[in-house]
């Protein structure tokens, strides 16, 4: 259980992307520092680095606007 009070699905059924190796395995099968997860599917480990630059280059507009609205 965590902290939420819900129950996490199992770390070995989830699907993980190594950016060393550019693998997708399912399993915690490479070191935290290089292991990007959990996923609930293949797919969407496959597209791991593409789902991080969608999520950055959105924060980053975000803080760019937000930047734009406390200016005096």
């Amino acid at each position: 259980i965590n902290p939420k009070g819900w129950v996490e699905p199992m770390a070995e059924e989830k699907w993980y992307f190594d950016t060393k190796t550019g693998e997708v395995t399912k399993g915690k099968a490479s070191g935290w520092d290089t292991r990007m997860g959990p996923y609930d599917s293949e797919e969407a480990a496959r597209q791991a680095l593409s789902t991080a630059q969608q999520r950055t280059e959105a924060a980053d507009a975000y803080d760019e606007q937000d930047d734009w609205d406390n200016e005096d």
